[in-house]
């Protein structure tokens, strides 16, 4: 499954100071994504994933929200803008 879409980046209230970045899927996304995903998953509820932005990927998890009712995928620091914009980049 081939993910596409636009989001704005969120700091973690409850680690700000260490400035943990995510993204949230969209809910019909996070759907799709329980439904394939249904059986034994990784602590947490997370789902093993491989994410690009810009010509870069990595693997990672991404986990359930029960408040936004979707899955967030943290975002490493390196494709995170300085303070003050929000919006997902990568570096070519």
């Amino acid at each position: 499954m081939i993910v596409v879409f636009d989001a704005e980046l969120w700091v973690w209230d409850a680690r700000r100071g260490e400035t943990w970045t995510f993204v949230s899927l969209p809910q019909d996304i996070s759907e799709e994504i329980r439904e394939m995903a249904d059986g034994p998953r990784r602590g947490f509820g997370a789902v093993r994933v491989q994410v690009g932005i810009g010509g870069s990927k990595w693997k990672t998890s991404i986990f359930p929200d029960s408040k936004q009712g979707a899955y967030v995928l943290p975002v490493k620091k390196a494709f995170a803008r300085p303070k003050g914009s929000r919006k997902v980049i990568g570096r070519k």
